[in-house]
């Protein structure tokens, strides 16, 4: 490259929008965003005496992909689960586009505009593609009783709900799936098949749930794809997954839980180098030396369980 030349950033507009935005951010647990979308204050959930999530303060930038991390146990599903209304706290709030959801049930969350998908997908097997799509959209006029007797007052609104879900399968590559009963699908296209669903009741966030869990490696790029194209449509995306390659790929900002704590924050690529994140994910003194006394226990373990080896042998 000439030494005049300036570097050109080749990434989508979106992209470079998300990343202007938290610019200026510094990489810490809690740190304040310029425009957040969401923002969770002492969310506590204990099952006994664990206690899962303890989370004291998280904003979650509007328009970016924020990716949610950390060892499994560490408490990310069900901070999920708390923040759309599948379980309940025992302590704690948290606000969405500046309203309360505390206490609210799921399906009001989803009015509110912020939805999910799961880790096991949802999908009703025995109903139709296009059924389980018709099921995602809200405020249906032919779900009350006495207005489903007059065809004539909700007709108009489901030719659209069909055409809104038909263009998402069309998106999703499902269209011609349409027909046939969900539980006849692969385990990537009911994830793609939960993420359009989810998009039928026009959402400001999506939260995805470990989205390439058990997705054939063939469907892999395209559901990077629609994850990518959800903030492109102005959406914030909040996703759990333990593919680091994923994490560094597609996201803009990186949330690291561990033991139900938020313990770093930051860009991708600061969050996999930060010394918290190591320990969160390896343990707190996995390369550290071992001391004479350990070591000699260590060889004294091994020699053991050699012999045992041997003399199983030797008997056998």
């Amino acid at each position: 490259m000439p030494a005049d030349a300036v570097p050109t950033d080749d990434r989508p507009e979106a992209a470079r929008a998300a990343a202007a935005a938290l610019a200026d951010v510094e990489a810490r647990p809690g740190v304040p965003k310029p425009d957040p979308i969401l923002i969770a204050d002492g969310v506590t959930r204990r099952f006994g005496g664990l206690t899962a999530v303890e989370v004291e303060h998280l904003e979650v930038q509007r328009g970016v992909i924020t990716a949610l991390i950390g060892p499994n146990g560490a408490g990310k599903t069900t901070f999920f689960n708390l923040l759309t209304g599948f379980d309940k706290p025992n302590e704690g709030s948290w606000s969405f586009e500046g309203k309360d959801l505390g206490g609210l049930a799921a399906h009001r969350v989803a009015r509110r505009g912020m939805v999910r998908t799961f880790q096991l997908t949802k999908a009703l097997s025995r109903l139709t593609v296009l059924d389980n799509m018709r099921l995602g959209a809200t405020g249906q006029k032919g779900e009350n009783f006495f207005r489903a007797l007059v065809p004539g007052l909700w007709t108009g609104q489901q030719t659209e709900i069909d055409e809104r879900a038909r263009d998402l399968l069309r998106r999703f590559k499902l269209d011609a799936k349409e027909n046939d009963f969900a539980g006849s699908l692969s385990g990537g296209q009911r994830k793609l098949l939960e993420m359009a669903r989810a998009l039928m009741v026009a959402p400001t966030m999506v939260m995805l749930d470990e989205p390439m869990a058990g997705v054939n490696p063939a469907l892999t790029q395209s559901l990077l794809g629609h994850v990518k194209d959800l903030r492109s449509q102005g959406m914030t995306v909040l996703f759990v997954e333990h593919d680091m390659d994923m994490v560094r790929d597609i996201s803009d900002w990186v949330v690291v839980m561990a033991q139900g704590k938020i313990v770093a924050e930051g860009p991708p690529d600061t969050v996999m180098s930060d010394q918290a994140v190591i320990d969160a994910y390896l343990g707190a003194h996995h390369d550290a030396p071992l001391s004479a006394q350990e070591e000699q226990e260590h060889l004294e373990q091994a020699q053991a369980e050699l012999d045992a080896i041997v003399t199983e042998r030797e008997s056998s």
